[in-house]
C-alpha cells in the first residue's frame, strides 16, 4: 500500500489560487474588450454584427485548437513557465489589436490572443490538482473561476472608462504607426498590465506531481487517456454537451449586452458598459461560489451526482432571469434584472471545470481539461456570431437583439439542462469508481 500524497502548505496553495485568479482576470479583460467597442469598430472598419461576432469566434477556435498540445506540455513540463509565456503572448497580441488598420489584421491578432489564453486552464487544472487534496479541488477551481467573472466585470468597467477617457482626450500618436482611434487605444491600455504579470508569475513555486496507483503503467499516456474516456463515456458526453450549451447561451448573452442597451434603450456605449460591468463585478462571482457551496452540501449528504446537479440547477435558474431582461420596460429595470441574471448565468462554469479533476487520474488532468475546453470553445466560438447573425438576418432593427437573446436562451438553456439531467447518474458512477481508486493510497 502506497503512502498518502503530501501537498504543499494550505495557505500557500490558496495564495497560488489568488495569483491564478489575477491571471484569469487579466485574460478575460483582454478577451472581452472587443464587446465594448463594437460600435466604433463597425464605424471605422465597415463590418456588420456577424463579422464582429467572429472576432470572438476566431479567438475561441484557436483557443480550443491550441489547448490539447498545450495540455500535453502541462502534464509533463513546468506549468508556471507555460502560464507565464501564455500571459505574455496574449497581452502582446491584445496590444497588437489596437495597432491594426483593417478587419483582417485584428482578426489575425485575435488568433494569437486565443493561443496565448489556451495555456491557462489546462495548466491551472493540473496545478490545483497537485496543490490540494481531491475533496478540495472542486472548491478551489470554482474559486479560480471567479477570476474570469471578475475579469469580465472589470473589462466592461475599465473598458468603458478608458473608452470614455480617450474619446475626450487628444489622440494617441505612435512613431511609425501614427494616430490611434479611441477603440484602438482601449486595446493598448488594457493589454499592457499582462506584460508585468507574466514576469511576476515566474516567482511562484511548482508543486510536486501526485501519483495514483496504476499510473506507472505499461500503457502510454495516450492509451491511458483513451482508456479513461472509454470507461467514462456517458459521463463525459453528457457533461460536455450540457455545459457547452450553457456556455453558448452565456457568451452570446454577455457579448451583446452593451449593444442591447445601446440599441434598445438608447444608452451611450461607455455608460452602458460601466453600469453593466459594476453589476457583473458584484453579482457574477456569487454564481460559481453559490453552486460550489450547493455541490459541497449535496456531496456531504451522500449525493455522488452533486457536481452535475448543482450545475444543472444553475442553468435552470438562468433561463427565466435572462428572459426577464428582454421584456424590461426601461433601462433601469433591465439593469435591476441583470443582477440575478449575471449571478445565474455564471453559476455553472466553476463546477463544470471542478467536476472533472475529481474523476480523472492526476497525470491526465490537464488533457481532460483541454478536451473540455475544446468542446466548451464551441460555445464561445458560435454564441456571439450566431446571435449576431440573428440580429442581422432574422430579427433586423434596433429591437432585434432582444429577440435573438430570447431565442438563444430558450433553446440552448433548455438543451443544456436536459443533458446535465441525463448525466447525473453516469457521473455518480464515475465518482464512486474514482473514490474507490483513491482509497488505495489512503
Amino acid at each position: 500500500m502506497e503512502s498518502a500524497p503530501e501537498y504543499p502548505p494550505r495557505n500557500y496553495a490558496w495564495f497560488v489560487v489568488f495569483v491564478l485568479i489575477l491571471a484569469s482576470l487579466i485574460a478575460f479583460i483582454d478577451r472581452q474588450v472587443v464587446a465594448i467597442v463594437v460600435g466604433p469598430m463597425q464605424e471605422d472598419l465597415g463590418v456588420g454584427d456577424t463579422e464582429i461576432g467572429w472576432l470572438y469566434g476566431v479567438f475561441a477556435l484557436f483557443y480550443a485548437a491550441a489547448a490539447l498540445p498545450i495540455a500535453t506540455l502541462a502534464d509533463r513540463r513546468s506549468r508556471k513557465h507555460l502560464i507565464a509565456a501564455g500571459i505574455f503572448l496574449w497581452s502582446l497580441l491584445t496590444i497588437a489589436c489596437g495597432l491594426t488598420r483593417n478587419y483582417w489584421q485584428i482578426f489575425l491578432a485575435r488568433i494569437g490572443v486565443g493561443i496565448g489564453e489556451a495555456t491557462l486552464t489546462p495548466a491551472t487544472t493540473s496545478l490545483i490538482g497537485d496543490y490540494f487534496p481531491r475533496k478540495l479541488v472542486p472548491l478551489a477551481l470554482s474559486i479560480f473561476q471567479t477570476g474570469p467573472i471578475i475579469g469580465t466585470g472589470l473589462a466592461f468597467i475599465i473598458g468603458g472608462f478608458v473608452l470614455n477617457l480617450v474619446e475626450s482626450s487628444a489622440p494617441m500618436t505612435l512613431p511609425y504607426i501614427g494616430p490611434l482611434k479611441p477603440w484602438q487605444q482601449t486595446f493598448v491600455y488594457v493589454g499592457a498590465p499582462g506584460l508585468i504579470l507574466a514576469g511576476l508569475f515566474l516567482l511562484i513555486r511548482e508543486p510536486a506531481r501526485q501519483i495514483m496507483p496504476g499510473q506507472a503503467s505499461t500503457l502510454s499516456d495516450t492509451a491511458q487517456l483513451m482508456a479513461f474516456y472509454r470507461a467514462n463515456a456517458k459521463t463525459i458526453t453528457y457533461h460536455h454537451l450540457g455545459f457547452v450549451s450553457l456556455v453558448l447561451m452565456g457568451y452570446a448573452f454577455v457579448f451583446w449586452s452593451v449593444t442591447f442597451f445601446v440599441r434598445v434603450h438608447d444608452l451611450p456605449a461607455a455608460e452602458a458598459s460601466q453600469t453593466f460591468g459594476w453589476i457583473f463585478l458584484f453579482f457574477g462571482p456569487l454564481g460559481p461560489l453559490s453552486v460550489a457551496w450547493l455541490a459541497s452540501r449535496l456531496r456531504d449528504r451522500g449525493h455522488y451526482d452533486a457536481n452535475i446537479t448543482a450545475g444543472m440547477i444553475g442553468g435552470l435558474v438562468t433561463i427565466p432571469c435572462i428572459l426577464l431582461i428582454q421584456v424590461a420596460p426601461t433601462a433601469f429595470w433591465a439593469f435591476v434584472f441583470y443582477a440575478p441574471a449575471l449571478l445565474a448565468v455564471n453559476s455553472p462554469f466553476g463546477i463544470a471545470a471542478g467536476a472533472l479533476p475529481v474523476i480523472t487520474p492526476p497525470n491526465l488532468r490537464a488533457r481532460v481539461a483541454a478536451v473540455y475546453m475544446l468542446t466548451g470553445a464551441f460555445g464561445m466560438m458560435f454564441g456571439p456570431p450566431l446571435a449576431g447573425a440573428f440580429n442581422e438576418y432574422i430579427f433586423p432593427g434596433p429591437d432585434g437583439v432582444r429577440y435573438s437573446m430570447i431565442t438563444m436562451t430558450t433553446f440552448f438553456g433548455i438543451i443544456g439542462v436536459i443533458f446535465l439531467g441525463l448525466g447525473r447518474r453516469p457521473y455518480a458512477e464515475s465518482l464512486k469508481q474514482a473514490d474507490a481508486t483513491a482509497e488505495d493510497i489512503a
